[in-house]
């Protein structure tokens, strides 16, 4: 028996719920309900849309599952993640941004008020960014990404003090990652106890558009059957 009935997957910036079609195979095939939105800007554009914005889809987004649900999150999708762990029975974080202490380590960036990842993005870019993956899923990942708010950026690198999630959370860093480097993911897990799982992915995005991505998937619910129990 699957120990969770549905899973909201949160992408990171810049993306969109396409990131989590790997993910989504695997789990629908264990007999999890997938969500998978695309975060969506305010009415006033990208520019004014905040990180509480995020959050609150997100949580929206949760709050309509059935229990036992697990919440997953990647890169930014992971920082809203444990911003609403509280309505989740089980927590995955991939490649998380981390919240303070931890995001004073990470590389230092200047957020413009529209990040323009969609009008700068080249193939060649794509493909360096996705070390691990086949030329489909480059040339996928290409056409799709999206600017991003620099304002929601700017508030996930300025650190977010949140609290240690109550629920079962197991924390996926990739071998190689310039964006938040694995040494970081690491120390969060340790000093908060959680589970983790270290991949060979050698990119940010490695564990969901990699071509280790679905045997990555695959321990995900392996690690989910053990540690929710259902009753």
């Amino acid at each position: 028996m699957t120990a969770v009935r549905a899973a909201l997957l949160v992408h990171g910036a810049g993306g969109g719920g396409w990131e989590w079609n790997v993910w989504r195979g695997v789990l629908e095939a264990n007999g999890i309900a997938v969500v998978a939105p695309d975060l969506q800007p305010v009415a006033a554009g990208l520019a004014a849309t905040g990180f509480d914005d995020y959050l609150q889809q997100a949580r929206d987004a949760l709050e309509s599952l059935p229990r036992p649900r697990v919440l997953v999150g990647a890169s930014l999708g992971g920082l809203l993640a444990l911003g609403i762990a509280d309505a989740a029975d089980a927590l995955v974080l991939v490649n998380p941004l981390p919240p303070a202490p931890w995001h004073a380590s990470l590389p230092s960036r200047v957020w413009p008020d529209v990040v323009p990842w969609r009008r700068d993005a080249r193939l060649d870019g794509t493909r360096r960014a996705l070390p691990g993956a086949d030329e489909a899923t480059a040339l996928f990942a290409f056409r799709h990404w999206r600017n991003e708010s620099g304002k929601v950026l700017r508030t996930a690198c300025d650190g977010l003090p949140l609290a240690r999630p109550a629920c079962p959370t197991l924390v996926i860093a990739s071998l190689e990652d310039e964006d938040v480097p694995p040494a970081i993911t690491q120390a969060m897990a340790t000093a908060w106890k959680l589970d983790i799982l270290q991949t060979l992915s050698r990119s940010h995005v490695g564990p969901l558009l990699g071509r280790e991505a679905a045997g990555i998937a695959a321990q995900t619910v392996e690690w989910v059957n053990r540690a929710v129990h259902v009753g």
